[in-house]
């Protein structure tokens, strides 16, 4: 009689949890914040690649308005087109990031349309980083749209009375004020319903803004009641901010109404923008 043979084998990988033979190493770890942030930043530079207009709002729009406008007004306005290039340029900078900001809310809603901020709510990461990184990211082309208008200013006639330290003072008070508009158009990017509604009014609204402010005209030129609504504007504020900065009479005064007016855009429409991102997260 032969003897009963028990047979042992190894354990197959067939026996081993599923979990055991997907993951050969740990789970990365979550993101932060900032390092989420810095990513989506790093997706809207990389769009420009895509997108060649966004190319050309950061450095065609810039030469094209300050030759026109300093052309157009200088003769009529100062008689003298090097002249008027002293005062109209800090505010052609503005005007300039100001009109390349409103392009934060189309992209947000294009984003929207095509599904993909819903693949990015779906992600493990802190949610904020969708719209912070997107704001980071645009502050590069404020900056380039910023300094090629004044490049060209420079090539122009523009002497800044206090040096290249005022220049990049005013520079960076442009910027900043182009953060803080931004989230309003946020704000639109996510209650609008198609893309081309968030162009035609935040073209709508823009337009007001720009022209009724001390851009083009010293408001002391205007009747009483316009004066009164010109220097409440927010881009007056910005405007005078960065022209003084430039020619070297920078008030504390100035400032304080500057920050004044930036913080106030940052934590009103921040919040709005917030609430309903959230809303869009949960419905």
């Amino acid at each position: 009689m032969n003897p009963t043979h028990t047979a042992t084998t190894a354990p197959s990988a067939v026996d081993k949890p599923l979990g055991a033979s997907l993951l050969s190493r740990d789970r990365p770890a979550r993101p932060g914040p900032l390092a989420a942030s810095l990513a989506f930043g790093w997706r809207a530079l990389l769009k420009v690649k895509h997108n060649p207009q966004q190319l050309f709002d950061a450095v065609g729009f810039p030469v094209m308005t300050t030759l026109v406008f300093t052309y157009l007004f200088g003769g009529a306005l100062a008689g003298s087109t090097r002249e008027y290039l002293q005062f109209l340029l800090p505010g052609i900078v503005v005007l300039t990031v100001v009109m390349i900001s409103m392009n934060t809310g189309v992209a947000l809603n294009v984003d929207i349309a095509k599904g993909v901020s819903d693949r990015f709510r779906s992600m493990p990461l802190w949610q904020p980083a969708v719209l912070v990184g997107a704001l980071l990211g645009d502050i590069l082309r404020y900056a380039v749209a910023a300094t090629v208008t004044v490049l060209v200013g420079l090539a122009l006639g523009f002497r800044p009375g206090n040096g290249v330290g005022g220049v990049l003072l005013g520079l960076v008070l442009v910027v900043v004020f182009a953060f803080s508009l931004a989230w309003v158009w946020t704000v639109l990017g996510l209650a609008a319903n198609k893309p081309e509604i968030v162009m035609n009014v935040s073209g709508l609204a823009v337009f007001p803004l720009l022209f009724l402010s001390n851009i083009f005209v010293g408001p002391n030129t205007m009747p009483g009641w316009l004066e009164t609504a010109v220097e409440v504007n927010p881009v007056t504020r910005a405007v005078t901010a960065s022209r003084h900065a430039m020619d070297g009479t920078l008030t504390a005064g100035d400032l304080t109404a500057y920050a004044v007016t930036c913080t106030v855009l940052i934590l009103v429409f921040g919040s709005i923008t917030g609430v309903l991102y959230n809303g869009r997260r949960h419905s």
